[in-house]
């Protein structure tokens, strides 16, 4: 779902206000030249019953009325979905202008920033929710925004491909990179510079101070407790800053 990350700087579109008119906004949200968020071009169709793709898991680690931040939202499908069946507000990031314009479509308020330049302008704690799926894999950054997701948000949901998933590794014990559904690319053309594993997150994460609340892997929808690191080729993982973490 994650969206491509430029790492030019990103530029921003004017919209009607959205963002100044909430009264709970991060400080520092809206300047003289600051960020806005894109206006919806008209009123969006309710969404499907269901959470897309097989973000079911991860829709369920967002409690009802949470106001969410999205980290590279994509096409603002899983922000539309939590409006519409569990009345989350916030906001999506994304830079890539279409995407940008298939949130608009949804009625999704969306911020146009390149993640590499972080989040400063979200005060801590200005979320409940931060959710940073599929994004970490793209970033130079990697470390600073995972620090970035726990500090902007009081809980984070992170999800990224698990290079130890099973048929990774008998790809390279062949001699050769895998590809896969969550690995879809060839090794010269794939977006992803970050290869990680579900236990080296955990080393990441307790490594940063922070707690693990839940932690599981996906693997076609389904959710994968026993043996992650071996069995799941996605790895999720749900954090918050220090506290009583699994």
């Amino acid at each position: 779902m994650a969206g491509e990350l430029g790492l030019g700087r990103g530029r921003t579109t004017d919209t009607a206000g959205a963002l100044a008119q909430d009264p709970r906004r991060p400080a520092g949200a809206v300047g003289a030249a600051g960020p806005r968020l894109t206006a919806p071009a008209a009123p969006a169709a309710p969404s499907s019953a269901t959470p897309p793709d097989d973000l079911a898991a991860i829709a369920a680690l967002v409690p009802a009325g949470s106001r969410v931040l999205d980290l590279g939202c994509g096409h603002g499908e899983l922000m539309a979905w939590l409006r519409d069946h569990k009345g989350c507000t916030g906001y999506g990031i994304e830079i890539d202008d279409a995407k940008l314009l298939a949130c608009a479509a949804r009625g999704v308020p969306v911020i146009q920033l390149n993640l590499e330049e972080g989040l400063a302008l979200f005060a801590d704690h200005s979320f409940d929710v931060v959710l940073q799926l599929q994004t970490l894999q793209h970033l130079r950054n990697t470390e600073r925004m995972l620090q970035e997701t726990a500090r902007v948000g009081r809980s984070g949901v992170v999800s990224f491909p698990n290079f130890a998933h099973w048929p990774n590794r008998l790809a390279v014990l062949r001699g050769r990179m895998p590809v896969t559904r969550a690995l879809p690319y060839q090794w010269y053309d794939t977006p992803n510079i970050r290869v990680g594993t579900f236990t080296d997150f955990e080393v990441l994460a307790r490594r940063n101070g922070l707690a693990i609340v839940d932690a599981f892997g996906l693997h076609e929808g389904r959710s994968v407790r026993q043996w992650p690191n071996l069995l799941a080729s996605v790895a999720v993982f749900h954090i918050t800053q220090g506290g009583n973490g699994a």
